[in-house]
């Protein structure tokens, strides 16, 4: 009688760690946001140069987990307070700079350039930053600069959360 006891005693308290371990991957699962993308689907080609600043939109999405990149718009958009990781690579023919920033909520955080006369160039950078929902992180081609990209995908824009903030 003992043992049953015992034994009905362990295994309510296996079903209530199965429940919590269920639910602790549920709230993991939430905090897991990281997209990948670069610019072409398909084909070669320029983008720019243009009279104004432009933002860009990466169509080839590699990773979306969370769905916060938008592919269509190129805007990622936070879905929880914390601090993430960005970061971009720009690639471009010489004659014309390849010139991109990182932009949080329309204020520049960082830039990526590369200016030369000829030959090709590349050029990149990332950041850390705090965001809070529905903090809006994309990119922009600066005025007068052109990017060039192709299937070997030397555009990129990529973030993920590093660890959510309360």
């Amino acid at each position: 009688m003992f043992i049953l006891k015992d034994l009905k005693k362990k295994n309510e308290e296996i079903s209530n760690l199965t429940l919590s371990q269920v639910e602790l991957r549920k709230e993991n699962r939430e905090r897991e946001i990281a997209f990948s993308a670069s610019m072409m689907e398909s084909g070669a080609g320029n983008i720019g140069p243009f009279t104004t600043d432009i933002t860009l939109t990466y169509r080839n999405v590699f990773t979306n987990i969370g769905n916060a990149y938008n592919p269509v718009t190129g805007i990622f958009t936070a879905p929880l307070t914390g601090a993430y990781m960005f970061r971009i690579t720009v690639f471009g023919h010489g004659g014309t700079p390849a010139t991109a920033g990182i932009f949080k909520n329309g204020k520049q955080m960082v830039t990526a350039d590369g200016n030369q006369v000829q030959g090709v160039l590349n050029s990149s950078n990332g950041v850390v930053l705090i965001l809070e929902v529905g903090d809006v992180v994309y990119v922009r081609l600066w005025t007068g600069s052109r990017t060039h990209d192709s299937q070997n995908n030397h555009n990129t824009f990529s973030g993920f959360l590093l660890f959510p903030l309360t």
